[in-house]
């Protein structure tokens, strides 16, 4: 990919709120895990840009507090972190003729996607989108009964704050919304 999108993706990348310019393109900023957007221009009528994703993240062995896990509780979460990921493109309105690219490698997991835009505004929403759905499916992934580490134990802390807060108030007599 080129460093430098076109106009239009980086006119969206720059007014975004949650990415910032970096090395390789754009990093966004409300994750825990390494999360680049790029985009370089196409030739096809009606598009702004091919869009590219990559989210780097700790595997489960990584993260978890002394010992780690079993090879095989390991391999098991990866594989069904790496079905849970090929569902990511349903979250947003993109066209890709690319399955996402998932990898795990001495500790750390790359998931990768590639997706054209219409517009650049909603090339760089879809790949937030994206972002935000790598997370979350990382986190409903987790299996209890270990001590985490962060990041994963940030993120526990914040899913766990969120629920609560979105609960209406049913655990202190409140009627859910």
């Amino acid at each position: 990919m080129s460093d430098e999108p076109n106009e239009p993706a980086r006119r969206a990348f720059e007014k975004h709120g949650a990415l910032e310019r970096s090395e390789n393109g754009y990093t966004v900023t409300t994750t825990a895990f390494d999360a680049t957007v790029s985009a370089e221009p196409i030739e096809q009528e009606g598009r702004d840009a091919r869009f590219e994703v990559e989210v780097g993240m700790p595997s489960l062995d990584a993260t978890v507090a002394g010992d780690g896990v079993a090879d095989v509780v390991e391999d098991g979460w990866f594989e069904t972190l790496a079905l849970r990921l090929e569902d990511a493109y349903e979250v947003a309105e993109v066209d890709s003729d690319t399955e996402p690219e998932i990898v795990r490698s001495d500790g750390r997991v790359t998931a990768q996607f590639a997706f054209l835009a219409w517009n650049a505004d909603t090339g760089v929403d879809d790949a937030k989108a994206i972002v935000d759905f790598v997370e979350g499916t990382y986190v409903q992934g987790v299996i209890p009964g270990y001590e985490y580490e962060d990041p994963v134990a940030g993120l526990l802390g914040r899913a766990t704050q969120q629920a609560g807060s979105e609960d209406g108030g049913a655990e202190r007599g409140g009627t859910p919304l």
